[in-house]
């Protein structure tokens, strides 16, 4: 019988790519659902095997510690390079001017208008 091994819902396509390679390299036997035409099926790793389980899950577990590590490296790099705020902030800053002086044009006719 099927055993869940991986929910793939709201997972990085390159996480899920890395989890099958590694999966692959190991020789576990699995299969893969997908959320179907609306998304509302569930997208899955499943192991064929039961036995394969607590092998599978270690892998996992080893896998996803790593994988911490070195998203958190590559959020401090980001930052230290402050490209998380982005490269722009003046077009952010005019942006968000033009959305205030649109509300304000809308909240004044509003009022005018009594609607």
């Amino acid at each position: 019988m099927s055993t869940l091994l991986f929910s793939l819902r709201g997972v990085p396509e390159d996480e899920a790519d890395e989890i099958r390679i590694l999966l692959d390299k190991h020789s576990i036997d699995y299969y893969e659902t997908c959320a179907g035409n609306w998304g509302i099926s569930m997208p899955a790793l499943w192991l064929r095997n039961k036995l394969e389980l607590a092998t599978a899950q270690n892998l996992l577990n080893e896998y996803h510690q790593q994988r911490a590590i070195t998203q958190r490296e590559i959020y401090k790099q980001l930052k230290k390079d402050k490209k998380i705020l982005g490269e722009k902030p003046f077009k952010r800053f005019i942006y968000l001017a033009i959305i205030i002086f649109i509300l304000y044009l809308y909240i004044k006719m509003l009022f005018e208008f009594g609607l």
